[in-house]
């Protein structure tokens, strides 16, 4: 992959602010795509992909796993951040380069210049899965935004305000597609409404997320 792989892409891109501080790339993954799901697949081969619980004792609809420095999990204890998988008890896989160039380019088209994440979380959706509006608040430095890139199928994505009894705004995804969020809306709600069946060429019957913070 060249430097200058995000920043130069035969797809045109365009840019839609969603509030201050956040917005949505169209298709500015679109040109790493195959690249993207290949890591994916690689990684999620070495921690695979699971349905966690939260502290209430909930499954989650979402599979997940995660790569780079700290991985986020959700058990009886609570929420956080911690540099081994839960499952296997080895460090979570290192971030591939590709994915670190894609969060910092990013970052940088929406304004955030200085982002360097330190974990990236990947989350498959299939039909019925969902995620209810909650704020990304486990990080230590709350001035870092959050990349979240779309890969395969469609999804709503609901962005909030500061209260979760806000009415969120309800926003399409496609494949390709990323939002950053940060500054004054680094706290917002939001969260994705149920996947709907389909089928993607990439990615079959599902849809993947991934989701860039600077943790620690």
């Amino acid at each position: 992959m060249t430097p200058d792989l995000f920043a130069d892409q035969p797809i045109e891109t365009t840019t839609e602010a969603l509030a201050e501080g956040a917005f949505v790339l169209r298709h500015f993954a679109s040109a790493a795509d195959e690249d993207l799901l290949r890591e994916i697949g690689q990684i999620t081969a070495a921690a695979p992909l699971r349905h966690m619980k939260t502290p209430g004792g909930h499954s989650m609809s979402v599979a997940m796993s995660c790569c780079g420095h700290w991985g986020w999990v959700t058990d009886a204890r609570g929420y956080r951040y911690q540099a081994e998988d839960p499952c296997s008890g080895d460090p979570w896989p290192e971030m591939p380069p590709i994915f670190a160039e894609l969060a910092r380019s990013a970052a940088l088209a929406a304004g955030y210049p200085d982002f360097t994440p330190d974990a990236c979380l990947i989350n498959r959706y299939e039909p019925g899965a969902k995620m209810g509006l909650h704020q990304d608040k486990n990080e230590r430095d709350l001035s870092q935004p959050i990349v979240s890139v779309s890969l395969g199928l469609p999804q709503t994505f609901q962005f909030g305000d500061m209260t979760r009894s806000e009415r969120p705004r309800n926003i399409p995804l496609g494949h390709g597609d990323v939002v950053v969020w940060g500054g004054p809306s680094r706290l917002r709600y939001h969260g994705v409404l149920t996947l709907k069946h389909g089928a993607h060429p990439l990615t079959g019957a599902c849809r993947y997320n991934l989701t860039f913070r600077s943790a620690r």
